[in-house]
């Protein structure tokens, strides 16, 4: 499973001891017998905390909000052609607009510190020029 999913035992096993990681069954000597299904999981946990930066307590939600989702689009599949139909499709809907909600959070707080290094950047390099400038004319 380590080397499948390019993850150390030990965060393998603290995303199963902070519930991230739904835990695998046992063979009778107590060894761990992860499917596919575990290794697509923590795929999906690795792009999430990587492509998209989150903190493992952002990451936590936004796997909540993620099997809330399959749980709602398999409701919403069960009553489709029913009246029913349209208020489970509302909360489909608002489930993704949760998950996206993080993400336009996520993107704020990057293009905050952007903003802040740029700014930084940018004084600096006028502080170069502004000591090359007092160099030059001694």
């Amino acid at each position: 499973m380590a080397k499948q999913s390019g993850l150390t035992k030990r965060t393998i096993r603290y995303y199963e001891q902070i519930g991230l990681l739904p835990s695998p069954p046992r063979s009778k000597g107590g060894i761990r017998l992860y499917s596919q299904e575990h290794i697509d999981f923590l795929e999906k946990i690795t792009n999430a905390k990587e492509v998209m930066g989150f903190s493992l307590q952002e990451l936590q939600q936004f796997i909540k909000l993620s099997d809330i989702l399959e749980l709602r689009k398999a409701d919403y599949r069960q009553v489709k052609g029913t009246s029913e139909q349209k208020e489970k499709l509302r909360k489909v809907v608002n489930t993704v607009e949760e998950q996206l909600e993080l993400l336009v959070q996520k993107k704020e707080n990057l293009l905050k510190v952007e903003k802040n290094l740029v700014s930084l950047r940018d004084r600096a390099k006028a502080a170069l020029v502004r000591f090359e400038k007092e160099k030059s004319e001694q």
